[in-house]
């Protein structure tokens, strides 16, 4: 489940964060009463502080838990405060260790941090600078060695004046905004200039434009680069890779890299390499593979990889982390990892590994973490796990395991996460998983497991998802004590049963409640509206939920997704809705909610879906009232309820996203937040209602079926080009099919049936090359069903009704003067232009006229013989008739005419 992935990994970056990351506050504290700091230095210490007043609502902004706010006393010696060094015979401030201090704000050039010249170190790393641009003032600092920005969302161009920095050892520009750039002038100088650097930091900085070759400049005493995600495109020598001193070298998904890693000669220092989600490659043979013996932590996932022997894997036995994943490996396991007894980390994943999880993988003691998720790895987990008792993170998703969860999981104390979903599992859950004392993740969702579902003895846990088994009985108690709880995921099980208690409202960090398609009864508690800021997903739809929907909403909350459909739910649609300003997502179908159409809901930004179907919704849809109304959404479903009046064309208009061709493939999700949720939906979809476990982005559908629209078809509606279905059917519209749904391209499902429709069906439907389901029955339709394309395809069914229509594949013939015609080709276009001007009356008319006045005038030329003078006024006045024809028949901005 790629939500699972994605906070696994989110969690691993934290665990990883704080096993390696310095201290936030380093501090002098001195002894003396002596007052050591100048005072123009303190000054300016508490103006910098000072400048940063705003904090953001939540702790969560920043990318370190737990942030600590700044506490300097004025009065007192800035050498005491924390985070701050100085001097111990000068007094000068010569380091500033500001990590991790929730400043938030723009860091502007003038500001007095740039007053103090001494510095030698400086950590602004771990705040949040508000996208600002990092200064040019930053070079003043000339006795600067250690410059750390990493992670402070920082923006725009590196200046150049950081190459003034000529005494740099360490230099930490990493895990910015994204638009970090650092162009290749700057790159050369900062290479050409800072030759003692030793630790150089830019991963996710833009390097686009840098030669890779260029950085075989920087300075011969680097021993750290990390140069991840940069955009490096092109050739990589691989002299780079036999620098002497080079000890950790990271270029993980520089997807444009290319080059080939040497197979002798290969640096002796070297201990940390990730070459991972690049196309440098890599052979798999003795000679390569032996000149990595020094390398201790080895990233290959992704990697372009030249022969498939991963035995030799298992003479690196100095290995302490290997990552493997997302190759094309296949094949069992190879058992020569098990000699790797340092091993502390293996990652496998979305690999194609086949057989049982090997027996040699239980010698690994040291193991922390072990992934062998995404591959087709088959029987039972073995009870030996238990072995491996130092372990962390246990991750067997998405195979095919079968049997029962062994019990003696139980047995790894240390165990923080658990995913054993997606596989084939039975059985009941062994009780003594829920008491595990370290455990934060418990992730067995997608499986064949019964059985009700045991207290909840593990205080730790912050993330449950046991959605998608056969679970059955009331959620315990306990669960709602579980105060560090995130997500809870019961969904789909179909026997949970029971009453959803208000003291649900006590888990203040929940962000993700699903509960959906179960037996739940009772009322929906009307404190889940306004009970958490945090809460983004809340799902209880498909349940017996009666009463009201909850009517308080707070302002500031973060909700993005809200279904409730399918309950018995009674009363109105809330105003209070309205505070729900992140909203993406809204399903209240399929309940029984007596109400006109909310039409507060166009002012809500960010919305997407709206499901309001199978209510008893009543009264006209009213035109927008504010300027973006409804911009975002794209599906937007009213069908089965009582609405009237005309169709909402003034809406329609305002349809923006659904007016652009979205080529996205990506799903639509909570993004941008700590916990992921890939939303689902039910749709009735060219003809049957289909479950939605993704709703990809480029999915747009508009149905208004089954209610008591009037009126005409609006020609806006062939604005709407990403619509995949229109649903107008069984209401009262009047007119013709709009000519202008031809232009809907992007069109799979078209149904105007039982409406009052009349006139021929457009020649220009014709050109909706997608469609593949057509209903057009039960109007007052007429004339000829138009040939070629999709129309070729469609059945009696897609027009049974229509008395009036006739040919293919009706049994009843169109007339001589009516057939069917296959859509004209640009020659017959022409040709039609004269056909369109004379019917067969006024040929007859002219036959006739014309044959008297023939045989009068050829009786006195042939008596004059003087033919020519009639010849030539003859084709002058054809030819200027014929051009005046042509241009009162030309076809209008290009358009078609048949």
């Amino acid at each position: 489940m790629m939500g699972s992935s994605l906070l696994l990994a989110q969690f691993l970056c934290l665990l990883l964060f704080h096993s390696h990351s310095q201290p936030a506050h380093s501090s002098s504290n001195f002894s003396s009463s002596v007052q050591l700091c100048p005072r123009d230095q303190s000054l300016a210490l508490l103006q910098f502080k000072n400048s940063f007043p705003m904090t953001p609502s939540s702790p969560s902004t920043f990318p370190c838990y737990p942030p600590e706010k700044v506490l300097w006393k004025e009065g007192t010696d800035c050498c005491s405060w924390d985070g701050v060094t100085c001097n111990m015979q000068t007094g000068h401030v010569i380091g500033l260790d500001l990590g991790c201090s929730m400043l938030y704000g723009t860091l502007h050039s003038n500001s007095t941090l740039f007053s103090l010249h001494h510095l030698q170190k400086l950590n602004l790393s771990y705040n949040d600078f508000n996208r600002s641009v990092i200064s040019s003032s930053f070079g003043q600092f000339l006795h600067l060695t250690h410059l750390d920005l990493n992670s402070s969302n920082f923006a725009g161009q590196v200046p150049p004046e950081i190459s003034h920095l000529s005494r740099l050892v360490s230099l930490g520009l990493s895990s910015n905004s994204g638009e970090l750039m650092l162009e290749p002038i700057s790159f050369n100088k900062l290479a050409q200039n800072l030759t003692q650097l030793r630790e150089l930091y830019l991963g996710g900085v833009n390097m686009s434009l840098v030669v890779p070759s260029s950085l075989m400049n920087l300075s011969s005493s680097l021993s750290s680069l990390q140069l991840w995600d940069c955009g490096l495109q092109g050739e990589l020598p691989d002299n780079f890779f036999r620098r002497s001193n080079l000890q950790w070298l990271d270029l993980w998904s520089n997807e444009g890299l290319t080059g080939s890693f040497p197979q002798y000669n290969l640096s002796s220092a070297l201990s940390h390499l990730d070459l991972s989600y690049t196309r440098i490659s890599i052979h798999l043979e003795p000679d390569s593979i032996s000149h990595l013996k020094s390398v201790e932590k080895l990233y290959l996932s992704g990697c372009d990889f030249v022969g498939s022997n991963l035995d030799l894997f298992g003479n690196l036995t100095q290995l302490i982390e290997l990552g493997l994943k997302d190759n094309q490996f296949g094949g069992q396991i190879p058992f020569s990892l098990g000699k790797l007894k340092q091993l502390k980390y293996l990652h496998l994943g979305n690999n194609s590994f086949i057989g049982p999880i090997p027996d040699s993988l239980f010698k690994l003691t040291q193991l922390e973490w072990l992934d062998l998720s995404y591959n087709r790895l088959i029987g039972l987990i073995p009870f030996q796990i238990s072995r491996l008792s130092s372990l962390t993170a246990l991750l067997l998703s998405n195979n095919q395991l079968i049997g029962r969860i062994p019990s003696q999981i139980s047995r790894l104390s240390g165990l923080i996460i658990l995913d054993l979903s997606h596989n084939l599992l039975n059985g009941t859950i062994p009780s003594s998983l829920f008491s595990m004392p370290s455990l934060h993740f418990l992730l067995l969702n997608d499986n064949l497991l019964y059985g009700q579902i045991s207290p909840f003895l593990c205080k730790s846990l912050q993330y449950i998802n046991l959605s998608f088994n056969k679970l059955y009985g009331q959620i315990p108690p306990s669960v709602f004590k579980l105060e560090h709880l995130r997500l809870l995921r019961l969904s789909s099980n179909d026997k949970l049963t029971g009453n959803i208690s208000s003291v649900i409202c006590e888990l203040k960090f929940l962000e993700i409640l699903d509960l959906s398609n179960n037996g739940f009864s009772g009322f929906i508690p009307q404190c889940l509206g306004n009970f958490s800021d945090g809460l983004l997903v809340l799902h209880l739809g498909g349940n017996n939920l009666h009463g009201n929907i909850p009517s308080i909403y707070s302002e500031g909350n973060d909700l993005r997704y809200l279904n409730f459909n399918g309950n018995q739910l009674k009363g109105v649609i809330p105003p209070s809705i309205i505070n729900c300003v992140n909203l993406e997502f809204l399903d209240l179908g399929n309940n029984m909610i007596d109400d006109t159409f909310p039409s507060f809901l166009e002012t809500l930004p960010k919305l997407k879906v709206v499901i309001l179907r199978s209510n008893k919704l009543h009264g006209s849809l009213k035109g927008p009232t504010v300027k973006d109304s409804f911009s975002k959404l794209q599906i937007f479903d009213l069908s089965n309820n009582s609405l009237s009046g005309p169709l909402p064309t003034e809406f329609f208009n305002k349809f923006k996203a659904m007016m652009s061709i979205d080529q996205d493939m990506d799903y639509m999700r909570t993004k941008n937040v700590s916990t992921t949720y890939v939303f689902s939906v039910q749709l009735a979809w060219k003809g049957s209602q289909t479950v939605f476990p993704k709703i990809q982005i480029a999915l747009t559908t508009l149905d208004l079926s089954c209610n008591k629209f009037t009126g005409k078809i609006p020609e806006s509606l062939g604005k709407l080009k990403s619509l995949k279905q229109l649903n107008l059917s069984h209401n009262s519209l009047i007119g013709c099919i709009q000519p202008s749904l031809g232009n809907l391209t992007n069109l799979e499902s078209l149904d105007l049936s039982s409406n009052l429709l009349a006139g021929r069906i457009p020649q220009e439907l014709v050109d909706l090359t997608f469609l593949q389901v057509l209903n057009l029955s039960y109007n007052q339709l007429e004339g000829p069903i138009p040939l070629g394309k999709q129309f070729n395809t469609f059945e009696n069914g897609s027009y049974e009704g229509n008395l009036g229509l006739c040919g293919f594949p009706l049994k009843v013939k169109c007339n001589k003067g009516e057939g069917q015609q296959p859509p004209p080709s640009n020659f017959e276009k022409e040709d039609s232009m004269f056909e369109e001007g004379f019917g067969w009356k006024a040929v007859a008319m002219g036959y006739g006229c014309g044959f008297v006045f023939g045989v009068s005038i050829g009786y006195v030329v042939f008596r004059a013989r003087k033919a020519a003078w009639f010849v030539n006024m003859v084709e002058d006045s054809a030819h200027k008739y014929g051009k005046r024809l042509r241009r009162k028949n030309a076809p209008r901005n290009g358009g078609r005419r048949y």
